[in-house]
């Protein structure tokens, strides 16, 4: 059993995370001794880890909260595909406003420096892992998913229409 202090240094995180946590209904201590400290167990424990893992995809507390408590009947599957999609979207609008600076700028260069093309990406996915095969896998769920995000993806790494067709085609 582990008291928040410890909980927090195991996790790296400050004692004021844990209290929030347990606050919000996600994380609560496994009991309370008499003088009032929270002890933690092997539950607890796990159920921290998944917090931290779930928090580190950059989902809000509020998505957090549903997940865990499995509200609203929404699943694992979906909460992290609309996140997954909310990202793009940021990175999409990231990507406008390094354009509009570049410009702002006249230094194209500046932006060529900065961008994520077709074939930094594809070092991305291999370094990552994924074969050849992969990454074809990876494009088609890309595309039965989120098919007009496949293409504003695509777009973003300055891919002729041409080889896009041909990717989307996959």
């Amino acid at each position: 059993m582990l008291t928040v202090s410890q909980l927090a240094k195991r996790f790296n995180i400050t004692r004021s995370t844990i209290i929030y946590y347990e606050k919000k209904g996600i994380l609560l201590p496994f009991s309370r001794s008499e003088n009032g400290y929270r002890w933690y167990g092997k539950a607890e424990i796990d159920r921290l880890k998944m917090i931290i893992a779930y928090r580190s995809f950059g989902l809000p507390i509020v998505k957090l909260t549903s997940l865990i408590k499995r509200e609203n009947g929404l699943d694992q599957e979906s909460i992290l595909k609309d996140q997954f999609t909310a990202l793009e979207q940021e990175i999409l609008i990231l990507r406008k406003q390094q354009k509009a600076i570049v410009q702002f700028l006249k230094e194209p260069i500046q932006q060529e420096n900065t961008m994520v093309t077709k074939e930094r990406w594809v070092e991305i996915m291999k370094a990552a892992g994924l074969s050849d095969d992969d990454m074809l896998n990876w494009h088609r769920k890309f595309e039965e998913l989120e098919p007009n995000e496949h293409q504003k993806f695509l777009e973003s790494l300055s891919i002729t229409p041409d080889e896009i067709t041909r990717i989307r085609k996959l």
